[in-house]
């Protein structure tokens, strides 16, 4: 499988904008910008774009692998949040809230920590990952 992406920038770092396409169009010439970066501009920009595939890819994972092991799951919550410290990417913090059936906590723990340790994403991020995993039954 593989996945295609196009950046395109116009202009200096402050003073130019660009815009993200995806090849299914979910990003249609999205627009990101050093305001939409590093200030509260309107559009999008890459640490949040790696926030998303992060939060995406781990609950995914951990959905397959809870309903592999013959676990009901009613719901996943994940969000992800990429901090930028001095121009590098140092931490995602994963925050889970789950509902699963029948699972009792130290063995949704575990789940929850082997899913985050082998979703692709997780694989590719050379930075801390912390995950805090909520089961709410």
């Amino acid at each position: 499988m593989k996945r295609k992406a196009q950046a395109v920038w116009n202009g200096s770092i402050k003073e130019g904008n660009g815009h993200l396409t995806t090849a299914s169009t979910v990003l249609n010439q999205t627009q990101y910008s050093f305001k939409s970066r590093f200030e509260d501009g309107i559009g999008t920009n890459p640490e949040e774009l790696l926030a998303a595939a992060h939060a995406g890819c781990f609950t995914m994972k951990l959905s397959l692998d809870l309903t592999q092991a013959g676990y009901e799951v009613t719901e996943l919550r994940t969000s992800s949040t990429i901090t930028l410290l001095e121009g590098k990417i140092t931490l995602s913090e994963l925050n889970l809230e789950a509902s699963v059936a029948g699972i009792d906590e130290a063995t949704f723990q575990k789940m929850a920590k082997e899913a985050e340790a082998t979703c692709p994403v997780s694989g590719a991020f050379n930075f801390e990952i912390v995950l805090n995993a909520h089961l709410k039954n």
